[in-house]
């Protein structure tokens, strides 16, 4: 007897159903980081490394209980027993704690364009990083996509007279992030976790610091803010947690698309509801750095779906 198979109609839909969670979990996962300046910027009465700290300390808190309840444990115990991936994870923590406190510092002083702008670099810093630190040939895309950039950072020289530290560091120190954690393979998670925990030390010597001074980093606050304080350590892993459900079920150049709405949000929320001014230079940088960018995704596009 033959086996009766199902309609195409069916079929279509059922792959169709994966790849729309995907892109509901993309979305969510950037419009939270998109958003991130509306949140932190409820905390700009604190110090950013007080911020820091409370969000390291609550977000170990809120993803071991996520590990705990999904039984990952065993994954934490595996990365113990290799140095050289704790060695690792302890320098991305160095990295991605460092990007946190310059992005908190920066939402605390209005400088969301400048945070922005920095995101928006970050696609092309890796791009850099490949050619620098792995090796990786450029395509002439590539290479034009890196051209605009540096143009990009020209002009902010030329115009405003200073180099763009404060995107030049989010986007150096993110991108060399990305590159470190590539190097890892532990899941999301358990690789949250660890360098949460790593930060810890430092957390706690600033605390200790500050306690000789009478400051109480962790106490201290009002209710709201206390609330606040500990929230900052659960969005942190939210995110990343539908990241990770995005990834698994969209390709990767569908994730690639989805990345510029973090930045795309952050310079929305910057420009129209805290009102940082945006120069006509600055919206050069801009205009250049989203011709690369555009330059860009048309290169991966094209490498995804027609590999050499």
């Amino acid at each position: 007897m033959m086996p009766i198979s199902r309609p195409m109609w069916q079929d279509a839909r059922m792959n169709a159903t994966p790849h729309r969670a995907g892109i509901g979990f993309g979305l969510l996962a950037y419009g939270i980081w998109g958003f991130f300046p509306l949140f932190f910027r409820q905390l700009a009465h604190i110090s950013p490394m007080d911020v820091l700290s409370s969000r390291a300390v609550w977000a170990c808190v809120f993803v071991g209980l996520l590990l705990t309840l999904r039984g990952g444990w065993n994954k934490v115990a595996a990365v113990f027993r290799r140095p050289r991936q704790l060695a690792m994870l302890a320098l991305a923590a160095l990295l991605v704690g460092s990007n946190w406190l310059m992005f908190l510092w920066a939402v605390a002083n209005q400088q969301v364009v400048a945070s922005s702008l920095g995101y928006f670099l970050t696609p092309l810093v890796s791009v850099l990083l490949a050619l620098v630190v792995l090796k990786e040939r450029l395509n002439p895309l590539e290479w034009i996509s890196v051209g605009l950039a540096v143009a990009a950072i020209a002009n902010e020289v030329i115009t405003l007279g200073s180099l763009p530290w404060v995107s030049l560091y989010l986007a150096a120190t993110f991108g060399t992030y990305g590159l470190v954690r590539k190097q890892v393979p532990v899941d999301a998670l358990s690789g949250l976790w660890l360098e949460t925990l790593a930060m810890l030390p430092v957390c706690g010597i600033y605390a200790s610091w500050q306690a000789h001074s009478g400051h109480n980093v962790f106490g201290g606050h009002d209710l709201s803010t206390a609330a606040l304080l500990v929230g900052a350590g659960i969005i942190t892993a939210l995110p990343l947690m539908a990241f990770a459900a995005a990834t698994q079920r969209l390709d990767l150049a569908t994730v690639g698309m989805l990345m510029y709405i973090n930045p795309t949000l952050q310079f929305v929320t910057a420009v129209w509801i805290f009102g940082e001014p945006m120069q006509t230079s600055r919206l050069v940088s801009f205009a250049l750095i989203w011709t690369g960018l555009f330059v860009f995704s048309w290169s991966a596009w094209r490498k995804y779906r027609h590999p050499v």
